[in-house]
């Protein structure tokens, strides 16, 4: 299939819309809408057809009735009908924006449902000059896809190219998006290609989207050799940059996603994503000393987890679990200095959404230790990303939270989750229940003036020449990092941080 085809509902004029499935195995597919039936045609392993009508779901074989794989809205959530989006309805005013380069990029994680009381995409748009003004350049966002239930990380989406409707919907992403262009931040969007979440047997009925060969951590692993699931993952990420207009897409865990075939799924996408938007960043998030993603397929950034790790074994002494084999100062010194890469390529942070909320407790670090973690990075030539609420030292914690609206899901994850600590002795605590509503309502986060550090620090490495040079002293615990005129002696054992010129 031609990268032009389309897959899904787009509006054709006259209140019809152009559809395009795919769906191997089945004998027949019609579009259920308007109190109507529409049967498509086959064109290879794909269906086509015009049908009239707003919102639609897919017979398949005449039996059962989906919502389409890849529906661009789900305003009654997971098991209600798609409905035909039209982008071109989207009010913009960013014609001037060019996007954030990535020699200027300071990423600021969040999540839509705990950034703000109201929880969606227009309740974050008041806080976006703050975060401008202290100077971060661009937000990056959780991701949004229709996830079962209303509240969630957003890891588990379903229907990948429908924002999630509690948030506000593809409309309020798009408010989103414009605001934050108008305020001088670019958005970065977290996308999830490597598995899809539990409750996925809509998306089974349509084709072999899974495949035993290969399995994942959170899933059944993602069938990449089929053709039609490339288009699924690689469309997806093309429309939001072409009709969300994202200045970037964070890919999730692309360690998880196996393709054998040539060029990589991964590098396919970033291709193409390029091809349609030269300016548009692809970052992805990758194993410790895996660099396939900057090195091969094409990837402007990844994550550099082992930089977090080392510090933090630093700052507090936690050695369990996959914390267990760092906490070496000269080791994060050639973290800092990139591994032979261009540090701007290596995305650093003190906390991040997975290192905070994967936790049993979900609590963050104290913030003596962070204001040493958030010196260090933030001096580092490294590309930083700052965790929500860091800036003014948040104490509130951010949990791991859902809302499965299947029973047997819903117990299932609560049982893994009590698994998964099972090995850390210092968890002895109850782990919060993830489907209680307190537990998500527990890492609301408050509004609250950013420390004057952050603003320091992020003013001081626009000032600062990239050359960093290091000094580490493994017995003493301290780490001193000189850029320019300027030094920083983070001091790990005692928790402090001097500058000096």
């Amino acid at each position: 299939m031609s990268a032009g085809a389309a897959l899904g509902a787009v509006p054709a004029g006259d209140d019809t819309a152009s559809i395009r499935v795919w769906a191997p195995a089945a004998e027949s597919l019609e579009v259920v809408a308007g109190g109507g039936r529409t049967p498509l045609e086959r064109d290879g392993d794909y269906w086509q057809g015009t049908f009239a009508g707003d919102d639609y779901l897919l017979c398949i074989d005449g039996r059962q009735e989906y919502p389409d794989p890849c529906s661009r809205w789900q305003p009654e959530g997971v098991r209600g009908p798609s409905r035909v989006l039209d982008p071109g309805g989207f009010e913009w005013s960013d014609e001037s924006w060019s996007g954030v380069p990535l020699d200027e990029l300071v990423l600021y994680e969040l999540h839509v449902g705990t950034f703000s009381e109201a929880g969606t995409f227009d309740g974050a748009i008041p806080r976006l000059a703050g975060l401008r003004e202290l100077g971060v350049t661009a937000i990056e966002l959780m991701p949004v896809a229709t996830f079962p239930g209303e509240r969630g990380w957003g890891y588990d989406g379903l229907y990948t190219f429908a924002a999630h409707p509690a948030y506000g919907g593809p409309h309020g992403l798009a408010r989103l998006v414009d605001a934050a262009h108008a305020a001088g931040l670019g958005v970065i969007l977290d996308v999830v290609y490597n598995h899809v979440g539990p409750g996925n047997e809509a998306l089974r009925a349509f084709g072999p989207y899974f495949t035993e060969r290969h399995q994942t951590f959170w899933g059944d692993a993602l069938d990449y050799a089929q053709r039609g699931v490339r288009e699924w993952a690689i469309q997806n990420a093309e429309q939001w940059i072409r009709d969300f207009r994202v200045d970037g897409l964070r890919l999730d865990a692309v360690h998880a996603i196996v393709d054998d075939g040539e060029p990589h799924v991964c590098a396919e996408l970033a291709t193409r994503v390029h091809e349609l938007d030269p300016h548009a960043l692809v970052t992805s998030e990758m194993e410790i000393d895996d660099w396939r993603p900057i090195d091969e397929w094409g990837h402007d950034a990844q994550w550099a987890d082992r930089s977090h790790h080392e510090l933090h074994v630093l700052l507090t002494g936690e050695r369990e679990g996959y914390y267990e084999s760092f906490g070496s100062v000269s080791s994060l010194a050639d973290d800092l200095r990139g591994r032979g890469h261009d540090p701007r390529r290596l995305v650093v942070c003190a906390q991040n959404h997975d290192q905070v909320g994967n936790r049993a407790l979900g609590d963050r670090l104290p913030e003596d230790a962070l204001r040493v973690a958030a010196a260090v990075t933030l001096f580092s030539p490294c590309t930083p990303l700052l965790f929500m609420g860091e800036e003014h030292f948040e104490t509130a914690p951010f949990q791991f939270f859902t809302d499965h609206i299947d029973p047997e899901i819903a117990e299932a994850t609560r049982e893994g989750r009590r698994k998964e600590f099972e090995a850390f002795a210092g968890f002895a605590e109850e782990v919060p229940d993830p489907q209680a509503v307190e537990t998500f309502l527990r890492s609301k986060l408050a509004e609250r003036e950013p420390d004057p550090l952050y603003r320091d620090l992020l003013r001081l490495r626009r000032e600062l020449p990239r050359e960093l040079e290091t000094e580490a002293d493994e017995d003493a615990k301290v780490l001193r990092m000189r850029r320019g005129d300027v030094t920083l002696v983070a001091d790990f054992g005692n928790r402090r941080v001097e500058f000096s010129r």
